[in-house]
């Protein structure tokens, strides 16, 4: 037998130094099962070129995504959640605040910028997934009424990345007065004529839907994105019926009239611009 298969020395002779740790993450699973090298997720702008999956992705990458050669300055960068309700669950809620805030480095669920995007500027919100499930907080609609006020006091288009799983629990009621808030500001933005285009992503459900992700002068979203107010459970628990399929994805909600299209990842920044230009009047940028 040869020493392929039989040990010629007794021991591990391998140096700790030498020791090579298989590398996390080399790749990446679709739900369809489709498998993809992470590198070329990220080529791919975190898409599947096996099946058009559309990972889900944060404010880094969105803004990398649409300003120019990711140059943008940050709004409000260091505003964070107080606790005036005391609130706690299985944690305190700021202790799960500061868990967040370490795992993600982020302050909160939402970042705001102003940037160039195809040359022009623009003022772009995007949500963190990551950040206690994207949940809408006082500190959220706190940035995007900032962000909002910017825009109309720089005349600058202003854009909604949303990606939520809906209103603050540890907030409560503070939390759903960020619906009105940010309802407000948009009416706001509207009468001085500024452009506003709402990018629904997976998911945009609960509070955010029901405010500002849905008051766009135009609607758009990414493909398969669940866009709801309550979940395909609650829905399916409440009304007692059968859903039916690619309920409440990007593609059901555009059929029945609530989104204007549906557009893939690398098309978004052309797309999005293109709409600002038309709104606003002027010639189109190539």
């Amino acid at each position: 037998m040869t020493a392929w298969f039989k040990r010629t020395d007794k021991g591990i002779q391998t140096a700790t130094e030498d020791k090579k740790d298989t590398p996390k993450g080399l790749w990446y699973k679709t739900p369809s099962g489709k498998i993809i090298d992470t590198e070329e997720l990220k080529k791919n702008l975190y898409v599947s070129p096996e099946d058009g999956y559309h990972v889900r992705i944060g404010s880094k990458e969105y803004f990398e995504l649409f300003f120019d050669d990711n140059k943008f300055t940050e709004l409000n960068a260091t505003l964070t959640s107080k606790d005036p309700l005391k609130f706690e669950d299985t944690k305190k809620y700021p202790d799960r605040l500061k868990a967040a805030q370490e795992k993600t480095k982020l302050n909160d669920a939402v970042r705001t910028a102003v940037g160039k995007s195809l040359g022009k500027d623009l003022v772009i919100a995007a949500m963190d997934f990551a950040f206690i499930g994207g949940s809408m907080g006082s500190v959220v609609g706190e940035k995007i009424a900032r962000a909002i006020n910017y825009s109309i006091e720089k005349k600058i288009p202003f854009l909604m990345i949303s990606k939520s799983g809906g209103a603050r629990m540890m907030e409560a009621s503070l939390s759903l007065m960020q619906l009105v808030k940010t309802s407000a500001k948009l009416a706001q933005l509207a009468e001085v004529k500024i452009p506003y285009i709402s990018l629904c992503t997976d998911p945009t459900t609960g509070g955010t839907t029901a405010s500002y992700a849905m008051l766009g002068d135009i609607n758009i979203a990414e493909p398969n994105a669940l866009i709801a107010f309550a979940g395909p459970r609650v829905v399916k628990d409440t009304t007692g019926k059968e859903l039916p399929e690619g309920f409440q994805k990007s593609e059901f909600v555009l059929e029945h009239g609530f989104l204007d299209a549906i557009y893939e990842r690398k098309n978004l920044k052309k797309q999005v611009n293109l709409y600002i230009d038309l709104i606003q009047n002027i010639p189109v940028r190539a």
